[in-house]
């Protein structure tokens, strides 16, 4: 059974910075391209960042471009995304999704506000 789970979310005041973790199990992850995505309240799912299964591409949203960063960890079956430089607009659930399917997690809250 796949399992994603997220976790490392929290309250930071603008300006701030946070890393999210995606523990992966249940499928071979070093195979799989990885997203992050993402919802706010009262709006759609919205796409933030992809990485290849080799972790050697990564893609990013246009608004998060410059200051998010993902990797992976295929020896820890982990995915990660570092949140810098936060602004109020990023408040939203933070998903893992394995590539190629519309399996996520259950999400990690991140709330930007001072």
């Amino acid at each position: 059974e796949v399992q994603l789970v997220e976790s490392g979310g929290g309250l930071v005041q603008p300006g701030g910075s946070l890393r999210l973790s995606c523990a992966a199990s249940g499928f071979t992850f070093g195979h799989y391209d990885m997203n992050w995505v993402r919802q706010a309240p009262g709006k759609e799912l919205e796409w933030v960042s992809t990485i290849t299964s080799d972790g050697i591409s990564t893609y990013y949203a246009n608004s998060v471009k410059g200051r998010f960063a993902i990797s992976r960890d295929n020896a820890k079956n982990t995915l990660y995304l570092q949140l810098n430089s936060l602004k109020t607009e990023d408040t939203a659930r933070y998903y893992c999704k394995q590539g190629g399917s519309n399996r996520r997690g259950q999400g990690t809250q991140v709330t930007v506000s001072s």
